[in-house]
């Protein structure tokens, strides 16, 4: 098979569609959703759509052209509409600036509108599916003038099966992928081989997970997209070891071990393993969450790293969407992607040089060129430092709050972000109490809130259904007026 044209190609073509749509008014833009201030738009038109998808799409108001694109794909039972409201790439559009897709599949395709990544004659190059989102791309690019360098592709479950193909089949498009709960790039080919995908180890050696991804594409020789692969430990929909078969399979892509650079703590009982390309830019990201089953990992919340909304398979751990965002550069620190220069290196030597029941005091090796450090506090950034030490306040007493630092270089580039201390502030440690009761007793109590006739925590604001004397539901308090749901067992 001919050899598939260069991205570089491919970004010219783009962008001489772009020099044209730019001359169009809105009005004239064939299947432009409204405003981004009417939410989710429907998009007409993309194509001649063989797989039968419906292309939705969130924009920012006032989007330059130039931005990046996120194509997010629902799990099945799902739709457009719920991977917009929950998934958390909406509230990160606005915050970072970029445009999302959202394809949607339905009962006509599947059953239980699951995208059909165990299919090769939906979800390979030039058919079915994959055209139709290949298609979306292109209408995307020219509609919002996207980078066309900078796109990546996201799903959950079977969204995150069909994003792996996605990477697989069009190299040449997607510079990144995040697979959440997902399987590996061809793992089945028809619909009887799907169950023991998700279901057991396919005893297949890293080059041949690899030959999958590159029989995709023949004839592409590189750059490859950067990979973030995201799962529970307690999954038993798609078995975990899915997560370790992806990784084998994108790392023999990329050409380095099976051997974890780095690995770090993240919020959400989230461990980070990073594979690094040979430049000693993470190629691979494996983001191993305990504990969680089958779903996107939200963390529901205002804080830095907070984003998405706990559901159905929207779990409440950690935002998965930010920390791929981060990984993608989609917040402009030029990130893991492609078009990112080399990084500064993760500080080494963090330490607790000491603590009051209100700060927290921390100190670092010097890194080589850099101009500032970033300091988070649970993967959130609450400071800057040009020098080597910096102390948190503000913190309640008896707590533990996890701290890593990142070296900025003179652009502003952020660095890889260094292994994880805890700080324990002095003073009573708080015990957890959990309260069982109907949700009515609940925002008496003041452990919850009501809003248009239904319960919400008070902290986590995770729904608890109506409003009412007969819905019952176990709040845990974590921290002082900070409740979650724990109806499975409070274990307080």
């Amino acid at each position: 098979m001919a050899r598939h044209t260069s991205r570089a190609g491919r970004i010219g073509r783009w962008a001489k569609a772009l020099v044209a749509g730019a001359v169009l008014t809105a009005g004239l833009l064939t299947g432009a959703p409204q405003a981004s201030a009417a939410g989710l738009g429907q998009v007409t038109g993309f194509g001649s759509n063989p797989g039968n998808l419906a292309m939705y799409s969130y924009v920012p108001s006032g989007l330059a052209t130039g931005k990046p694109l996120v194509v997010a794909l629902h799990g099945c039972t799902q739709t457009a509409s719920d991977y917009y409201n929950n998934s958390g790439w909406a509230q990160l559009a606005d915050r970072w600036g970029f445009a999302v897709v959202f394809p949607q599949t339905g009962a006509t395709n599947n059953a239980l509108s699951c995208f059909s990544w165990f299919d090769s004659a939906k979800d390979t190059r030039g058919k079915g599916e994959a055209l139709s989102v290949k298609q979306m791309v292109d209408k995307a690019v020219a509609l919002y003038g996207s980078d066309p360098s900078r796109v990546y592709v996201t799903g959950l479950s079977a969204g995150a099966g069909m994003a792996a193909d996605l990477l697989a089949d069009y190299p040449d498009v997607f510079a990144g992928g995040s697979i959440a709960s997902g399987l590996p790039a061809q793992c089945a080919t028809t619909q009887a081989a799907a169950s023991g995908c998700q279901n057991a180890n396919q005893n297949l050696a890293p080059a041949q997970w690899g030959d999958k991804v590159r029989a995709s594409s023949p004839g592409w020789t590189g750059p490859w997209p950067r990979v973030a692969i995201w799962h529970g430990s307690s999954d038993s929909t798609v078995a975990p070891v899915n997560a370790t078969e992806l990784r084998d399979q994108w790392t023999n892509v990329w050409g380095i071990p099976q051997t974890a650079s780095a690995t770090r703590s993240l919020p959400g009982n989230t461990t980070l393993s990073e594979y690094n390309d040979a430049s000693g830019r993470p190629a691979v990201q494996l983001y191993s969450v305990s504990g969680m089953g089958h779903g996107l990992p939200v963390s529901p919340g205002s804080g830095t790293a907070d984003c998405g909304r706990s559901g159905a398979y929207f779990l409440n751990t950690v935002c998965s969407s930010y920390w791929t965002g981060l990984f993608w550069g989609l917040d402009g620190s030029g990130g893991g992607d492609n078009g990112g220069g080399t990084r500064l290196p993760a500080p080494g030597g963090l330490a607790v040089t000491g603590t009051t029941d209100t700060t927290a005091a921390l100190s670092w090796n010097a890194v080589a060129g850099a101009a500032s450090y970033t300091v988070y506090r649970g993967g959130a950034q609450v400071g800057a430092a040009t020098g080597t030490a910096y102390t948190d306040s503000g913190l309640s007493a008896g707590t533990g709050y996890a701290y890593t630092v990142a070296a900025v270089d003179a652009n502003g580039v952020v660095g890889t972000a260094s292994s994880a201390v805890t700080a324990t502030t002095a003073g009573s440690v708080f015990t957890p109490r959990c309260f069982t009761d109907n949700n009515y007793n609940q925002v008496a109590a003041g452990r919850a809130h009501q809003s248009g006739g239904y319960a919400y925590a008070n902290g986590s604001n995770q729904t608890m259904g109506l409003w009412n004397l007969f819905v019952t539901h176990t709040l845990k308090e974590t921290s002082a007026g900070y409740f979650v749901l724990a109806d499975a067992g409070c274990g307080a």
